[in-house]
């Protein structure tokens, strides 16, 4: 196999070339027919829209409607949405129940401070929530994002520790994963391990992380190692790990049930979670599940640790809880949790001006009403199987396809250069990206969620898919077709056999 030119690809009005006596990524800007234009007509865009976009050189087409699993771009194209987003929206888009719930609740009321009132709303969706874990998570916080919901729990997980009737305020630490994603925000990025994300800010991060191997079976298990063997191995690890940084400092260890954008939708092996929680409390730390992405009925339980028997003692919710209609998220806490809460100060020091919004609440309780309505997650559990069952008959046999992973309507395509060695291309290729801008093309239309590093936290290409939790046959059969032949067209470029 050699690296090839990068020469033809061009999408949304930029095309990415392999300059091959460097080995580096060129970004040459080009029309949306595909012909190249002066830099300065492209930019020009870019000058006038008041938007920092996240790539402050180039100007993202605007999506201007959306219906079930499509998007409808400004220039006509009709845009399959493959991943939901960033596996946000779990009904698709335009959902009149939720619409109208929305529409509801801003004639009651839109916005009230929660150091003030409560809202029936807010009340009826925390209801729900803790009802959905069977009492054994009973109280809820809920702010806006991912970020927020893992900053309140890594700060809920410190003060517990100041609560009790004998405090314990040398426990300052917490354990992750390598290379796990947990939010943006300070704490939360200072949490996960996620090398890339985390680089430019190393200096302000907290220095109370460590972080262990994650559960990946298909780079971390050996040859010949049993499941058991492999979780005794990973336990053993984080033990050593308590041991190494004092296990009286650990607040807790956090984790993703199905790890998300850090190594592509990589589930746990059985028995995995078990053998971690037991550690934890061997130590007398939390455990902290991280189900930002994962949870709220992505993997075909309503929460993932339903499907391994798992309680955490604190949970993060997100995206699937308002599939998108507004900015919402959740903490889901521990009954211990609430009663030391209780017996103590009774506040937690910690609060935002947005916590509780009742627009947001009320999207929220939509969504999770239809899913229960009309039993989606069933059909994530029937259509999970029938994705995996597609994407590994199209695509199990190509060359540069590692591993195909996940769980429900959850999926990772992990890319090597050789499926026995399980080489990873060089990160200069930008393989994943390459793929997410190749399917943005609108001779394909489709979402594919590229992400980088699962190998070593800078080496590794992957995809997500997460489509719509009332995703039919005909569309996963187009989502399996579109990808296959997404692909088709980016490795005919990359590489040359």
């Amino acid at each position: 196999m050699r690296v090839s030119t990068w020469s033809s690809t061009e999408q949304s009005g930029r095309r990415w070339i392999l300059d091959a006596s460097p080995n580096a990524l060129v970004e040459i800007t080009t029309s949306p027919s595909h012909q190249p234009v002066d830099p300065s007509v492209m930019t020009e865009g870019i000058k006038t829209s008041a938007v920092l976009h996240r790539d402050t050189r180039f100007l993202p087409k605007k999506a201007i409607d959306g219906k079930g699993c499509y998007l409808f771009l400004e220039d006509g194209t009709k845009f399959l949405d493959s991943t939901g987003g960033a596996a946000v929206s779990c009904l698709g888009h335009g959902h009149e129940k939720v619409k109208q719930a929305i529409i509801d609740q801003t004639n009651k009321i839109s916005y009230c401070h929660t150091a003030f009132f409560s809202t029936e709303v807010s009340e009826e969706l925390a209801r729900f929530l803790v009802d959905s874990t069977g009492g054994r998570l009973s109280k809820v916080y809920m702010v806006s994002s991912g970020s927020e919901a893992v900053e309140a729990a890594l700060k809920l997980a410190r003060q517990y520790f100041l609560e009790l009737s004998t405090p314990q305020p040398q426990r300052t630490r917490f354990i992750a994963r390598k290379p796990s994603y947990h939010g943006i925000t300070l704490g939360a990025l200072g949490a996960g391990g996620h090398v890339l994300r985390r680089q430019p800010f190393e200096p302000l991060l907290p220095q109370n992380n460590s972080h262990v191997s994650p559960c990946y079976s298909y780079r971390g298990k050996h040859n010949g190692e049993t499941d058991a063997d492999y979780v005794a191995r990973l336990a053993a690890e984080l033990d050593a790990e308590f041991q190494r940084v004092g296990p009286e400092n650990v607040c807790a260890f956090i984790a993703e049930p199905v790890v998300g954008a850090a190594l592509g939708a990589v589930p746990a092996v059985p028995g995995y979670f078990k053998a971690m929680k037991a550690v934890c409390e061997k130590y007398g730390a939390l455990l902290i599940l991280d189900e930002v992405m994962s949870g709220m009925g992505r993997c075909g339980t309503l929460h993932a640790w339903e499907q391994e028997d798992v309680i955490p003692d604190l949970q993060t919710i997100g995206k699937g809880l308002g599939g998108g209609y507004a900015p919402v998220s959740g903490l889901l806490i521990g009954e211990k949790i609430v009663q030391t809460l209780d017996k103590g100060t009774g506040v937690f020091r910690h609060g935002q001006t947005y916590q509780g919004h009742p627009m947001s609440c009320a999207a929220a309780l939509a969504v999770q009403k239809v899913i229960q309505e009309e039993n989606l997650l069933e059909n994530v559990r029937d259509m999970g199987i029938y994705l995996e069952s597609q994407l590994k008959a199209r695509l199990g046999d190509h060359p540069y396809v590692g591993d195909i992973r996940g769980k429900g309507l959850f999926w990772g395509i992990e890319f090597v250069t050789d499926k026995l060695t399980k080489e990873p291309f060089s990160p200069e290729l930008g393989v994943a990206a390459h793929i997410q801008e190749t399917g943005l093309d609108p001779a394909y239309g489709i979402s594919l969620y590229a992400a980088t590093g699962c190998v070593d936290g800078t080496r590794g290409d992957h995809v997500l898919l997460a489509p719509p939790y009332n995703v039919t046959k005909d569309e996963i059969d187009l989502i399996v077709e579109t990808t296959a032949r997404v692909l088709g067209q980016v490795f005919t470029k990359v590489v040359k056999v």
